[in-house]
């Protein structure tokens, strides 16, 4: 099972304990958060059902590459951390 991580700068909006998910994916993580936590899909997805430019997802430490569709590939013990984006200059 893939470990699922949310940064403390998203859990300020909406608790999300880190939890352990079975997916394939990383869309059917998001999935199964969402079915127990609607209210998260707005804060995480775009109207388009895409990662919204101020997040970053990492797969065990790689950043995904599929931020319209969410296919990456999750492993058994894969660990996804859902972070804010840095900006500035």
């Amino acid at each position: 099972m893939a470990h699922l991580f949310f940064a403390a700068s998203i859990q300020r909006h909406i608790e999300t304990p880190e939890r352990e998910i079975d997916a394939h994916t990383l869309g059917e993580a998001f999935d199964t958060v969402f079915g127990e936590q609607p209210r998260l899909r707005g804060y995480i997805l775009d109207d388009q059902g895409a990662l919204r430019k101020h997040l970053s997802v990492f797969i065990d430490g790689q950043p995904i590459r599929d931020r319209q569709r969410l296919s990456d590939v999750l492993g058994d013990a894969s660990r996804v951390y859902v972070v804010q984006a840095l900006t500035g200059g």
